[in-house]
């Protein structure tokens, strides 16, 4: 299983990391350790050591079927359930790597830093790319997005992976953040909703 994710994919979270309401050429791509995967409602155990934790909420794609090059027109055929995961990024470290050109697996493909909730077949919503989302943390809403608001969407970003990589049944792609990401503390409870519709429950340990 492969875990793909997307970088500075909605405007406002752009501008609230770099200062600018950034758009690439192309998405910006990277991926998590399969290790990295966290569900079923454990808990995230704080890493020790590497400074604050940042929670990024994001819909999550699952991939259904093999498949290579695929053309955005046909890409929904190759994703069957949607749901909320947190991208958990060790925040100091990743602005020590980037100030230093450096890749990002050691700030986001730590241990429990992919958490996902449960499946929700895409056919239960009319429109993927105008989903609601949010994250709750202890009874109070602290992020919210619209996948209407992504600067490459769900199927562009399958037609983008697919040019390099081999997508396989069961790998899955984090779709990007949107403004509001802030860290996590020991004891928090965190709550991920697609809608009204809660999928995502588990602690901070």
């Amino acid at each position: 299983m492969k875990i793909f994710a997307i970088g500075l994919n909605y405007p406002q979270h752009n501008k609230e990391l770099n200062e600018t309401l950034y758009k690439g050429e192309s998405p910006v791509i990277f991926t998590k350790a399969d290790s990295s995967l966290l569900k079923d409602g454990k808990p995230f155990f704080v890493p020790d050591d590497m400074g604050r934790i940042d929670y990024e909420t994001e819909i999550v794609v699952r991939i259904c079927r093999l498949g290579k090059a695929i053309p955005a027109c046909f890409a929904y055929r190759y994703y069957d359930a949607v749901t909320v995961g947190i991208d958990f990024t060790a925040r100091d470290l990743q602005k020590q790597l980037r100030e230093k050109g450096l890749p990002w697996e050691l700030c986001k493909g730590f241990d429990g830093a992919a958490t996902i909730g449960n499946w929700v077949p895409v056919d239960k919503f009319r429109n993927i790319q105008a989903l609601q989302f949010h994250l709750d943390i202890n009874g109070k809403t602290v992020q919210q997005g619209c996948t209407s608001d992504m600067l490459f969407k769900i199927d562009e970003i399958i037609e983008y992976i697919s040019k390099y990589f081999t997508l396989k049944t069961g790998d899955i792609i984090y779709t990007g953040t949107p403004v509001g990401v802030g860290p996590v503390n020991i004891d928090d409870h965190l709550e991920g909703y697609i809608e009204d519709r809660k999928v995502l429950e588990f602690n901070i340990k």
